[in-house]
């Protein structure tokens, strides 16, 4: 079971070897840890994961929820797991210790989140979710909301939500109707209706925090009208002890193909006239404090894409290993040869293969963008941390979904591995496949994130900031020229990379003309190309740290020698994966790509031409 979340050996390549983990801890920054401390902490996030939340996931799925008299009953096995959760205080790992935190770099967060949110993401996000609420408050809370709200949620005594959805709302914030009406003592009256929003009401924490949009009585209509509230499930009292039940009333949750142990809920505020919140920032700043918090979330939920799909490539690859089905392709006419494992078969090794290259770019791009956040933090000057900020915002909409997206078709990939047996619940691709397919969904659309990319991000800073993206992915490039057999691998990435920033130049340039319209149809294709680019490089520059070493590994072996070496060596059948990896991707996946990117310069009207009358229905 334990292979069946996250490979170590990966996960340690990357923190190490790729990008360095080791040398940045020597900051003084991070003066209470080194690598002892760090492998220490990934190995008992491991260990919890496989001993005590992994055993919870089918349970949670098949018991489900239940909800009676406006309440949420979860699995009762989660409660177990869930104190666990709070006892090892992995809810606040990168926080400050003197607020209840670890100080764990970010890298190492995002490690131990894989394991845990990994393992169950039902169960996960009851702790992780709460998370980003308390974050609002650490940042833009005063002294006394602070101290009434932060250490209780972060420690997980006190769950947390995010309030911003409404019926006829949807992604159209600024069209909400959720109202807030001041009050002399300074609390203001909440009225409205919100739904999906994930665990706001269920029976694991004894307070539940809301932070909810709405519109003070009198504000100016739209985005720019909208505050944020505290509004708490019970009233917290100025001495920090739980009062009267807030008027919040859960009046149902979803029933969904997927997550059935994690409660959607409508929520309604005000329903008696009874509901009090307070002010979380300025007047009519709501949407900027929020942004803040569903930046962590888009983060957040583009590593769920890498968790699905190193869940699904690995229950796939032992599957295949495992299961003796058919006759190998070169004794496919005798008849007396026998059967073999089904990864000894092209096309499921092309699938497998599909697979890893994803998989091993999302997670290689994941653990990048939280050393992003790591090195801002780390940053001595303005400048430099403006560069960091910059990188993560434009690649915020990326990895949100380019990573969900290929997550759950990692999931389609291997149920086909698994034939029949994947479409049925004797194996745990369906639920998985089920689960995943949410991510493209919430925290934004992938088609509004595209947008944000096109119309926001690759014009920041007059197209600065992709530059210097392109930037970063051009210093691979030059190091792998310099290693003996990544040289034409630089060549068509190098290729790739000029013909991108054309048409990133063409389809910006679109989107300021009277053919505006065009060019948005074609934001979802373009952030498609742009996470292949990412995963080319990511996986480019996996092959440049692994090829030396596989060198020394090896020497100058060839043919059956070389194989022979590479089968008796763990860690060169490792660094050989890498480079194997990066040579399928580049070859056979860039090539269809740069099909993509001619599509995209076309820029085909027939999108917005088309007229209504002609889709039929």
């Amino acid at each position: 079971m334990a292979q069946q979340i996250a490979d170590r050996r990966d996960v340690d390549f990357v923190l190490y070897e790729q990008l360095d983990l080791e040398e940045m801890i020597k900051n003084k920054h991070y003066s209470d840890i080194n690598k002892k401390t760090v492998d220490m902490i990934i190995t008992e996030a491991r260990n919890f994961a496989i001993k005590e939340i992994l055993p919870v996931n089918e349970e949670g799925d098949k018991v489900g929820l239940k909800f009676e008299n406006n309440q949420v009953t979860v699995p009762e096995c989660f409660h177990r797991p869930y104190k666990l959760l709070k006892e090892g205080e992995w809810i606040a790992m990168t926080e400050d210790p003197e607020i209840g935190g670890q100080g764990l770099p970010h890298m190492v967060a995002q490690v131990a989140a894989e394991y845990i949110v990994g393992a169950d993401f039902s169960f996960g996000a009851f702790g992780f979710a709460t998370h980003g609420a308390a974050k609002m408050i650490e940042i833009f809370g005063t002294e006394k909301q602070k101290e009434l709200y932060m250490g209780r949620m972060y420690s997980g005594d006190w769950g947390g939500t995010m309030v911003l959805t409404e019926a006829e709302a949807g992604s159209d914030v600024g069209a909400l109707t959720t109202m807030a009406v001041k009050n002399d003592d300074g609390t203001y009256s909440i009225s409205g209706n919100k739904i999906f929003i994930t665990n706001a009401e269920h029976n694991l924490t004894e307070n539940i925090v809301h932070p909810v949009l709405a519109r003070i009585e009198g504000a100016p209509t739209g985005s720019k009208g909208i505050s944020l509230f505290i509004v708490p499930k019970l009233w917290v009292n100025d001495d920090g002890s739980l009062g009267e039940p807030n008027d919040v009333v859960c009046t149902g949750i979803e029933e969904k193909i997927g997550l059935h142990a994690s409660p959607t809920c409508q929520l309604a505020f005000g329903g008696k006239g009874q509901c009090r919140g307070v002010l979380l920032g300025e007047e009519n700043k709501g949407m900027r404090v929020m942004f803040h918090m569903m930046n962590e979330a888009r983060l957040g939920v583009g590593a769920l894409g890498l968790f699905n799909a190193s869940c699904a490539y690995l229950y796939a690859v032992n599957y295949a290993k495992e299961r003796i089905q058919g006759r190998d392709l070169m004794d496919m006419f005798n008849k007396e040869a026998p059967s073999v494992s089904l990864i000894r078969h092209p096309d499921v090794r092309r699938m497998l293969l599909w697979m890893k290259s994803h998989l091993d770019g999302m997670r290689s791009f994941v653990y990048y963008v939280a050393q992003l956040f790591d090195k801002e933090i780390l940053a001595e000057t303005e400048e430099e941390k403006a560069q960091y900020t910059d990188l993560i915002e434009i690649l915020t909409p990326v990895i949100k979904s380019y990573c969900t997206d290929r997550g759950f078709e990692a999931t389609v990939q291997a149920m086909q591995i698994y034939g029949g047996y994947g479409y049925t619940a004797d194996y745990p691709i369906e639920q998985l496949m089920r689960d995943s397919k949410i991510n493209s969904i919430y925290e934004g659309t992938n088609g509004t994130q595209a947008m944000d990319l096109l119309g926001r991000k690759l014009g920041m800073k007059k197209g600065m900031v992709f530059m210097t993206l392109l930037g970063e992915i051009q210093k691979v490039i030059a190091k792998a020229k310099e290693i003996k057999g990544l040289e034409g691998l630089a060549k068509k990435l190098e290729e790739a990379i000029g013909r991108f920033g054309e048409v990133a130049m063409h389809l910006g340039k679109t989107a300021m003309s009277p053919d505006v319209k065009s060019a948005f149809a074609l934001a979802s294709p373009f952030l498609e190309v742009t996470g292949d680019i990412v995963m080319a490089w990511m996986l480019l520059w996996r092959a440049v740290v692994a090829a030396p070493k596989l060198d020394k590994l090896i020497g100058d072996a060839d043919g059956e020698e070389r194989i022979e070496k590479i089968e008796k060596n763990k860690n060169a059948a490792f660094y050989e994966g890498q480079v194997r990896t990066a040579e399928y991707f580049i070859t056979s996946i860039l090539p269809v790509t740069l099909g993509k990117m001619n599509a995209v310069e076309a820029t085909n009207s027939a999108v917005v031409e088309m007229p209504e009358a002609s889709f039929g229905g």
